[in-house]
């Protein structure tokens, strides 16, 4: 009896000791789930409800990518294949073609349909475009990427065009003619159909060609790592996963420290060696990126003034469907889609934003606007927050006028100089504690700093930021929302291969189309930048900056017609 007693102690005690050993090998499993591992992140869905990925991430430690782990909706999964749809991009033949087969500008031509017809201002301009290769041969398909204006140097006017292709080797492009005088026609070729079909690839498969890094940081130790939205490799790492968005973000974890330690995110740098010698022919500056095409004929029509209408009777909805959506005129930018004030005196701003806050959200295209209103309303002061110079965050105060202007930075990807970790903030949660009102403006540009990315990146984050959008328009429906559009730069071989305008073509398209039917307002820097005489440059000149506050303050502050 006292034997079966004692047996049963011993059963007791090593079932104890057993349970022990579980609890804490849990415990260690948890510690290093939180720390170094990315199978125990946490995603939040469309009804903020949170997913446990462990499923689904715990064997993927291979080349983890964020957005291919994401749960999606059934309306989401749908809306995202639309989108991804409607960018699809014609392909060349497959098959490998030699770069004298590729498009080349300087052998290719345009025509001017009907040049002699006698043109009226609002009539329709079209011209046809012939692509050649190298050997002087017509192409046989499409899929180039072409930009197109009319202008009147004179007039400093001018205006886009939309582009057909006939996926033929030929291409249409129609013009809305908007102005009275000579106009005058420009056709470019930005990249060869062959060098699309390499930047594709390098979009899929090479997201990591731009990298980021941290700092992590305990007492006087230190050390930095790679971060990313997909780390390749096995190495242990850091989950910077937003939990209330579900935005990934990783980094290899430190040798040493803690993933708690980090104290700052930076750019790192850009990957060489991305093309092979043959794809490297298909971007040269002087051959065929950004090349003009000349015209084997009359290169400008003569249009002529319409029977007078007095502008103040025209009817000027808004409406995105419109192209182009404005053009310019002595230098000023005149809306299709709505009126425009031209604010050439600080006072009319002044005016203006009275009892106002101003927030910008994004990258740095939207700080010019920040940097213009501040350097040009003399009672608007920068206030010193100490942030890091092109970073920011940035704020200004009119405290005579009650106006209060903020820009900050959007979320990783961003390829700036440091940032504190404690400024990386989503413009998602950022609008999620916004009260909202009549008195409130919101300015948001996000583009830039996806294009090394697959569009579901994209596509993920402009989900969030619309959603938060939404709710803010809810509870406060009086509130301002402005969309600033992306706009094309200049170009060379290493920077089409990560900024390339057909990459930004691309954003630009996807966010218009998710942006549709809400209560949100374009200002259209894509075409402002296109219209424009002035050389393209990633951060347009004051002249196009000064025309885009044009078109924003005059949705703060509408003419009454």
């Amino acid at each position: 009896m006292w034997r079966d007693s004692f047996r049963l102690q011993i059963f007791c005690l090593l079932m104890a000791v057993l349970a022990i050993v579980v609890l804490v090998h849990n415990f260690f499993q948890l510690e290093h789930l939180d720390d170094d591992t990315i199978s125990g992140s946490n995603w939040i869905t469309e009804n903020n409800v949170q997913r446990s990925l462990s499923q689904t991430t715990k064997t993927t430690r291979k080349p983890y990518c964020g957005y291919k782990q994401q749960t999606l909706s059934k309306k989401e999964q749908v809306e995202q294949d639309s989108l991804l749809a409607a960018i699809q991009w014609p392909k060349p033949p497959s098959g490998k073609l030699a770069f004298l087969q590729s498009t080349d500008p300087a052998h290719s031509d345009f025509v001017i349909v009907k040049p002699s017809t006698v043109f009226k201002v609002g009539d329709q301009l079209e011209v046809l475009v012939r692509m050649k290769d190298f050997q002087g041969k017509p192409k046989q398909y499409g899929g180039d990427y072409l930009q197109a204006r009319i202008h009147s140097p004179l007039l400093k006017a001018g205006a886009t065009g939309r582009i057909v292709d006939c996926h033929n080797g030929f291409y249409k492009v129609f013009f809305t003619l908007l102005w009275p005088g000579e106009v005058k026609v420009s056709v470019s070729l930005v990249h060869p159909s062959e060098a699309i079909q390499v930047l594709l690839r390098l979009r899929e498969e090479r997201p990591d060609r731009v990298y980021f890094k941290s700092s992590f940081k305990s007492g006087r130790y230190s050390e930095t790592t790679e971060c990313n939205v997909c780390l390749p490799g096995d190495l242990p790492v850091c989950n910077f996963t937003d939990l209330y968005t579900g935005e990934p973000w990783f980094c290899y974890k430190p040798r040493k420290l803690s993933c708690a330690s980090r104290i700052s995110h930076a750019k790192g740098g850009y990957q060489k060696g991305l093309l092979t010698q043959e794809e490297s022919l298909f971007f040269q500056s002087d051959v065929n990126i950004k090349r003009p095409i000349l015209s084997s004929g009359p290169n400008s029509v003569i249009v002529k003034p319409k029977a007078f209408t007095d502008s103040s009777s025209m009817d000027r909805a808004e409406d995105h469907t419109v192209f182009p959506s404005g053009y310019y005129y002595e230098d000023e930018w005149q809306s299709r889609t709505h009126w425009i004030h031209h604010f050439n005196k600080s006072d009319d701003i002044t005016k203006c934003l009275q009892g106002k806050v101003i927030h910008l959200f994004g990258d740095s295209t939207i700080r010019q606007w920040f940097e213009y209103l501040t350097a040009f309303v003399p009672d608007l002061v920068e206030f010193n927050l100490g942030s890091p110079k092109n970073v920011g965050p940035f704020m200004s105060v009119d405290l005579k006028h009650n106006i209060l202007l903020k820009f900050r930075c959007h979320g990783p990807p961003i390829r700036f100089s440091t940032v504190f970790s404690s400024e990386l903030r989503y413009i998602a949660n950022e609008l999620n504690g916004i009260v909202g009102g009549r008195n409130t403006v919101v300015a948001i540009t996000i583009w830039s700093h996806f294009s090394t990315f697959p569009v579901e990146v994209y596509i993920r984050r402009l989900r969030n930021i619309r959603r938060s959008i939404i709710q803010l328009l809810d509870r406060s429906p009086k509130t301002l929302i402005v969309i600033r559009t992306a706009n094309v730069q200049e170009l060379g071989p290493e920077v089409s291969l990560f900024n390339s305008d057909w990459y930004s073509f691309q954003l630009d398209s996807v966010m218009r189309k998710m942006f549709s039917g809400i209560a949100v307002h374009f200002v259209d820097a894509w075409e402002m930048s296109l219209a424009h005489y002035l050389p393209h440059n990633l951060h347009p000149e004051k002249v196009i900056v000064r025309n885009q506050i044009d078109v924003f303050l005059s949705y703060v502050c509408p003419l009454q017609n």
